[in-house]
């Protein structure tokens, strides 16, 4: 088994950082492509609101489910090899849901949400493995890429859809360009079988280690703040379109709003993670986050028409709150090991809260007749996770 540590100057080192920020870009771009053609998703199997919030869910499912198992098959198989089986497989998932049908739409989204987890759990251990002296300003252009790419693809996903005139699943198939160049900008990775990132086999199994992770208060503290993090954000993922249809924005409109609400988590990708490794604690910063988007929130509900200063807002307070939950992982293990199992364990948990969310805040509309009481359960968990956030902030360690 050969093991690799590119020199960072090295050609190869080059190609692999390449190749981490386009399977990066991969990662939210396939989901968030549908919230603006939600709607005539919708129409096309006439799905209540609850059945097309699933459409969101399922891949958090998955996200839940699949994340502890991609340590333990990287480790088995290299993380070179597991990353690109992973893209081949989110194309495939793309690719299936376009098919038309409505078993194709779920069986296709279930797809992507599992080829998606096992990127979001190695790509991290590659960063650590590969670059420890630049984990923080490669995981701001991680970030960066992430989160771009998905603002992209929202606020094409309509122009597209009139431009290609072959409907919605022609539209929403044209974002397998991302993991199909990622996937052929990976392959001259695969002649190399290399184990995973130190620690991160023996983080899964080690009984102790993980034993440890699930006791400490401080992990479910952890899981908690990316949970509600993930439930808000997945939640306005999947409905911002309609709510700001159902307030008069046209669909084209609708959906370059929702690109520009993630484009303004890219700010905090930008200005946040070179500046987390030099904060002693991150409490101001875990609780500025969510009051942001809490401020956002209230605006929305008040305010109507400055809908574009608060999507900003809330954005940006969302995007800064996505970081600190991912970095929080690092920053409050005790070890690589204790790392390794907190970060399988966390997304477990937080993902499993996180696709409450989509099905819940539909269900709500539903009952409610209109989008307040839904927003406002989401102002609720932002003031939920600005108290948390007091806590998680604490530079305090699990295993110390």
């Amino acid at each position: 088994m050969h093991s690799s540590q590119p020199a960072d100057s090295s050609p190869r080192a080059a190609a692999l950082i390449a190749g981490i920020l386009l399977i990066a870009a991969s990662l939210r771009a396939p989901i968030t492509a549908l919230g603006p053609l939600l709607e005539p998703v919708r129409e096309s199997f006439a799905l209540n609101a609850s059945q097309a919030g699933l459409l969101t869910t399922l891949p958090l499912l998955a996200f839940a489910s699949v994340s502890p198992l991609a340590a333990p098959i990287a480790h088995r198989f290299g993380l070179e090899r597991v990353l690109f089986a992973s893209l081949v497989l989110l194309v495939a998932g793309i690719a299936v849901r376009s098919g038309g049908t409505a078993s194709a739409l779920y069986a296709g989204t279930c797809v992507i949400g599992g080829a998606i987890a096992i990127a979001n759990v190695l790509l991290p251990s590659l960063l650590k493995r590969d670059f420890p002296h630049h984990v923080a300003k490669l995981t701001a252009a991680y970030a960066l890429a992430m989160i771009s790419a998905a603002g992209l693809a929202s606020a094409v996903a309509v122009p597209l859809d009139h431009a290609l005139g072959a409907g919605w699943p022609a539209s929403l198939g044209a974002v397998a360009v991302l993991p199909l160049a990622a996937a052929l900008l990976w392959l001259p990775q695969l002649r190399f079988r290399t184990v995973s990132a130190p620690g991160l086999a023996a983080g899964m199994h080690g009984a102790s280690v993980g034993a440890s992770v699930w006791k400490a208060s401080l992990s479910w503290q952890v899981a908690g703040y990316l949970g509600l993090t993930c439930f808000i954000y997945f939640a306005a993922i999947a409905w911002l379109p309609s709510i700001l249809q159902e307030a008069g924005f046209s669909s084209a409109r609708a959906g370059t709003l929702h690109g520009w609400m993630q484009l303004a988590g890219a700010v905090p990708a930008l200005l946040l993670m070179p500046l987390l490794h030099r904060m002693t604690d991150q409490r101001w910063i875990a609780f500025a986050s969510p009051a942001l988007s809490a401020c956002g929130l209230v605006g929305l509900l008040a305010l109507p028409m400055w809908t574009p200063l608060w999507l900003f807002a809330f954005g940006m307070g969302m995007g800064s709150a996505l970081i600190l939950s991912l970095a929080f992982v690092g920053l409050r293990a005790g070890s690589q090991q204790i790392a390794a199992s907190l970060s399988g364990m966390s997304q477990c948990i937080g993902y499993l809260l996180a696709a409450v969310g989509p099905t819940l805040v539909g269900y709500l509309h539903e009952a409610a007749g209109n989008w307040t009481m839904p927003l406002a359960a989401c102002l609720v968990l932002c003031l939920a996770m600005c108290a948390l956030g007091l806590s998680v902030g604490r530079a305090v360690h699990i295993g110390k």
